[in-house]
């Protein structure tokens, strides 16, 4: 049983269309491994598709290479995940929305931005030159797909160090 499957150049051409029609990004550098039916992982190290193959065969491997995308079902849409838009970062160029301070920190802390960007589908959400990941645009906010365990701890009433 295959745990992942690598993407062959036909499968590579399909994503990279459907980033370039959201994002404007032409090339993803490096293997694309899928695991399941939504989860991409990108791959540029030193073992060749073939000895992944390989090891494959002896082992079960359950991932290769860092999460960078998921398919959403159904359509032909793709959703970055935060290293996603830091790896690609060089080559977005269309669908970025630049936060400010303040709504960089209620993004990293997992809450969603109430505001209306009038766009509908995942933006790219940058601070400076910082990519944070994808939201999704609707109609009177931009929802945050942040995973628990990667955002910002709420502050509790005020500084928690003792000054001397």
């Amino acid at each position: 049983m295959s745990f992942i499957k690598i993407l062959n150049p036909r499968e590579k051409a399909e994503i990279e269309k459907a980033l370039n029609a959201q994002f404007g990004i032409e090339n993803v550098p490096g293997l694309i491994i899928k695991r399941g039916e939504e989860r991409l992982f990108l791959f540029s190290g030193d073992i060749s598709e073939n000895e992944i193959r390989k090891l494959e065969a002896i082992v079960p491997i359950e991932r290769v290479g860092f999460y960078f995308a998921k398919i959403i079902p159904g359509e032909n849409i793709i959703r970055l995940s935060i290293e996603g838009s830091q790896a690609l970062s060089s080559q977005i160029k269309t669908n970025i929305f630049e936060l400010d301070e303040k709504q960089t920190e209620e993004w990293m802390k997992g809450h969603e931005l109430p505001i209306k960007t009038g766009k509908h589908g995942f933006l790219i959400m940058k601070h400076g030159e910082d990519f944070l990941g994808t939201g999704k645009a609707s109609e009177e906010k931009i929802g945050n797909f942040i995973p628990k365990n990667r955002r910002l701890k709420e502050r509790q009433g005020g500084n928690n160090f003792k000054q001397n």
